[in-house]
């Protein structure tokens, strides 16, 4: 067993001891030095195997062939199970040639010298352990996720060449238990995993699987504890895949609670709330209940960098945040949203669209209508004007000008020269050039 000194290892350790191994050596690189591994010795040569525990890189040949040489004769190899791998999690972006070579070499080095060299000591069984990181993804998992497809695809060969191979991709594993994380590798957040769809799984359940492969002299499987109800809607969230199209239980409608759900603020419904409020309104309300949604996504303590026009990428979103973001809202506001939402409409501002129109639909205010409640709101903003000082003034007279020349107003009223043009007499464009004066526009 290489990577046979780890929390894994144990466990298989004393799995293939209880189905009758007379011999298990244990390979690591650390060895005899690695913690716990004096105790798993004593404990499986108490139940009558015979244990040898081997400082072995696999990664080098001539060493590994060096301990295949000096195993006894009478105890002659029969399976080889390659646990041996580093799992450093980072995204592509921040992989480079010395990661993917730190993860490369016990798992997919540590393989190829296996492949090359085991058959020639007539071994029955060469089990290989991946993860379901390299089968369908894995967020952080680039080089891993790179380096366990090579032992799914170097299980094929062998088969294809008339030597024993299985691969199986795991999910993670449990300790004694689902819910004993000492198994789990360094790094991996387990909660986080659970809220995916994917729990850990139970030892006993994967020796099942385990068992049952090699009966059936499979080449590959996949073997995870999936809740497909959780499972689904993050996997499919940024596009639709049919991956999982033929699996009877990944297309049963949703009966658990999906993540997220019922964490809305919302104390009342929010359409209820704002029934005959103004256009203006309601998108200031649902823009703030959009903000404080992602703010509590994302765990932040308030929504300063939450911009309304910020993609939600920029603001570090993911699968399964996506579809966090979507049950809180759907939580909130009793709307029914699709998982692909933030992909779809990748900001706060586009989100607080589709919200306006699910919740009032038919109720879009017109533009006038809107421009009219912005005027408002500029005239509020006008009063307090004298308070901001010279350079907020010409600021807001910049824009004023701007704004003004768009809609084509006239710079001079129309009147004959002399001619007075009060408020009641002003045509529509006079009007505009009125305003344009009162505040200095020429």
């Amino acid at each position: 067993m290489t990577g046979g000194t780890g929390a894994l290892g144990g466990h298989v350790a004393r799995w293939v001891a209880a189905r009758g191994a007379e011999h298990v050596v244990l390979t690591s690189r650390r060895g005899g030095s690695a913690p716990g591994v004096a105790e798993l010795e004593a404990e499986l040569a108490a139940s009558g195997v015979r244990v040898t525990v081997a400082a072995c890189d696999v990664a080098d040949r001539e060493e590994l062939r060096a301990l295949l040489d000096s195993l006894p004769e009478e105890l002659p190899l029969t399976t080889v199970i390659h646990l041996a791998g580093a799992t450093r999690l980072a995204p592509v972006t921040g992989t480079d040639a010395a990661h993917y070579a730190e993860t490369f070499g016990a798992k997919v080095a540590g393989a190829a010298n296996l492949d090359a060299l085991v058959d020639g000591y007539g071994v029955e069984n060469v089990v290989f352990f991946s993860s379901i990181a390299g089968v369908w993804g894995s967020g952080d998992h680039a080089a891993y996720a790179a380096g366990n497809a090579y032992l799914d695809v170097l299980a094929e060969q062998r088969r294809q060449r008339g030597v024993p191979a299985t691969t199986v991709a795991w999910g993670v594993w449990g300790g004694a238990t689902a819910d004993d994380e000492a198994s789990v590798p360094e790094g991996v957040d387990v909660d986080r995993l659970r809220r995916q769809g994917l729990p850990l799984i139970a030892p006993a359940r994967a020796f099942e699987a385990l068992q049952q492969a090699l009966v059936d002299e499979e080449t590959f499987i996949a073997v995870a504890d999936v809740d497909w109800d959780r499972f689904i809607p993050v996997f499919s969230s940024s596009r639709p895949t049919p991956l999982f199209d033929e699996l009877p239980e990944a297309g049963r409608p949703g009966t658990a609670e999906p993540v997220g759900a019922g964490e809305g603020s919302a104390q009342a419904p929010i359409a209820e709330r704002l029934a005959g409020t103004s256009a203006a309104e309601r998108d200031r309300v649902l823009l703030e209940l959009v903000r404080s949604e992602v703010a509590a996504v994302l765990g932040h303590s308030g929504t300063e960098d939450v911009q309304p026009g910020r993609s939600f990428k920029e603001l570090g979103f993911d699968s399964l945040t996506a579809v966090e973001l979507r049950n809180r809202l759907t939580g909130a506001t009793g709307t029914r949203l699709p998982a692909t939402l933030v992909f779809d409409h990748p900001s706060p501002k586009a989100v607080v669209a589709v919200l306006r129109g699910e919740l009032f639909p038919g109720g879009s205010a017109s533009a006038a209508e809107t421009l009219l409640e912005e005027l408002d709101r500029f005239e509020e903003g006008l009063a307090a004007l004298a308070q901001d000082g010279d350079e907020a003034r010409e600021r807001i007279l910049g824009r004023l000008r701007s704004i003004l020349g768009q809609a084509g107003v006239a710079a001079s009223p129309q009147h004959a020269p002399g001619q007075v043009v009060t408020l009641e007499s002003a045509s529509d464009e006079e009007m505009f050039n009125l305003i344009g004066r009162e505040f200095g526009i020429s």
